[in-house]
């Protein structure tokens, strides 16, 4: 009676899908809202969570030479306004510091909506030789950014994410870094998150300000809208004349580096919920979940059960399993329940009539099959069970991204696959002319996502105008 309570509590996500979604993050636990609109308590379930993002995602950065620092929280107005196309593109989202206790400050401080400015600065006083590059750095920080609207990790106030900047010599240099940092977030998310991505350019209307070029990865939500799970920027030099950041060559010349910035946020919770997420509550990840596996003892009142179960943990532990023995005197069901709503990978059952026989049972959170194993080498049986589950969930959420993926020629065209099959992925030829894209978003209610030209778009006509495509968009409705 109690797990069919507590799942009920739960709005189906056909039903509504959005008040599925809010009730996700309150009843797992992961989200407390404050007094302050956009900006929340992120509890200790979902901050373990961040941790192994954090964990996973800077064990990469530093394997390819990145070195963590930590930037100031304030940047005074009079240095962001350097950089002009940079500060008009945050102007909107910018919050100020106006006072320093009783006092007005001449120059106000913008509290950071990104880095780009105290990077510039910085790098400006310590590169005055070309063996002082590259500078390959990164943060883990949060921002601020005053959204009008907001939902939990997708859109805050403040969040929490890390900011990649490198320096380097050459613009090729920088070009390589862009694109590689884009693949390693690439292969982050679809190797540890399961979460299958789209990697492309941004269109010009939609780069980061500031930047030269904006590469972006988009992935499908289980409702059929794109989220930007994570972007790379290539700054070209304009960062560093703005800046004023030279270095003398080899040729004894000073000249300018080239820059870029990247990164993901707490966003990437927001995307492990509504892309493998259902109606029981969260499924995790096995790379990222704070649990693993959890024990769960039956009859647990019974002599044995219990001193066997701790054995068990110890067990799995030591094979480097993150585990769980719940020992609690809540009953069976309610602790199913509670662990399927935490999302936790793989459920472990251990009762007397299973100790005597040798065995466990062993339930996968993501298909729900149970299994009998023996309880001999279960520190590899359940490994290979958490494999099964993150290649589960991949192959779930690509086949979903498959069945809403639309190849289309003209707008008629999308608005029709979106009427008839519901919102996702549209595949388009393209004019690369800004008025076809805002005619597409006003007409068919997507807007590009990312530039795909590993489609080939030859003879194809654009979606909107009929001229010759120059390039092929990923189109969506979009988070």
């Amino acid at each position: 009676m109690a797990e069919k309570k507590f799942v009920e509590e739960i709005t189906p996500m056909e039903q509504d899908f959005a008040q599925w979604y809010t009730d996700i993050v309150k009843k797992a636990e992961l989200i407390e809202y404050t007094s302050v609109k956009g900006c929340l308590v992120i509890r200790p379930y979902a901050y373990a969570v961040w941790e192994n993002i954090q964990k996973n995602l800077d064990g990469r950065f530093k394997a390819t030479g990145h070195e963590n620092v930590c930037m100031p929280m304030f940047i005074p107005e009079s240095l962001l306004q350097k950089e002009k196309d940079h500060v008009e593109g945050f102007a909107p989202e910018v919050a100020w510091v106006t006072h320093g206790g009783n006092e007005k400050l001449e120059d106000r401080l913008c509290v950071r909506p990104t880095s780009e400015t105290l990077f510039c600065e910085h790098y400006s006083n310590i590169i005055h030789s070309y063996r002082d590059l590259p500078k390959l750095y990164n943060q883990w920080v949060s921002v601020v950014r005053w959204e009008k609207t907001t939902r939990p990790f997708l859109r805050t106030r403040e969040f929490l994410w890390q900011e990649g900047h490198t320096i380097h010599a050459t613009a090729e240099e920088a070009i390589i870094e862009t694109k590689q940092m884009l693949d390693i977030y690439a292969d982050f998310c679809e190797r540890d998150l399961a979460i299958p991505v789209i990697k492309g350019r941004k269109t010009e209307s939609d780069k980061f300000a500031g930047a030269e070029a904006t590469y972006a990865i988009e992935a499908l939500m289980h409702d059929g809208k794109a989220l930007q799970a994570g972007t790379s920027h290539y700054f070209g030099d304009g960062f560093a004349k703005a800046f004023d950041i030279t270095y003398t060559n080899k040729e004894n010349k000073k000249v300018h580096p080239f820059q870029t910035s990247w990164g993901v946020t707490t966003r990437l919770i927001g995307a492990i919920i509504m892309t493998h997420g259902d109606d029981r509550g969260l499924v995790l990840p096995p790379a990222v979940a704070p649990i693993q596996a959890v024990i769960i003892p039956i009859a647990q009142h019974k002599e044995g059960v219990l001193t066997r179960c701790a054995a068990l943990k110890e067990e799995l532990a030591n094979a480097g399993i993150r585990v769980k023995l719940d020992d609690s005197d809540m009953s069976a069901g309610w602790k199913f329940s509670e662990y399927e709503m935490k999302g936790v990978p793989v459920r472990i059952e251990l009762g007397p009539r299973d100790i005597e026989a040798g065995n466990c049972v062993i339930v996968s959170r993501v298909t729900g099959e149970k299994k009998v194993v023996a309880l001999e080498n279960i520190g590899e049986t359940v490994k290979a069970a958490l494999e099964s589950a993150r290649d589960d969930m991949f192959a779930k959420a690509l086949a979903n991204r498959e069945a809403h993926t639309y190849s289309c020629d003209t707008i008629d065209e999308i608005k029709t696959a979106l009427e008839e099959k519901g919102d996702g992925f549209v595949f388009a030829p393209w004019c690369g002319c800004e008025e076809c894209e805002d005619e597409v978003k006003a007409q068919a209610g997507v807007g590009s996502r990312c530039i795909y030209d590993e489609i080939s778009v030859e003879g194809k006509k654009c979606v909107c105008c009929g001229k010759d495509a120059i390039h092929n968009v990923v189109w969506a409705k979009a988070y």
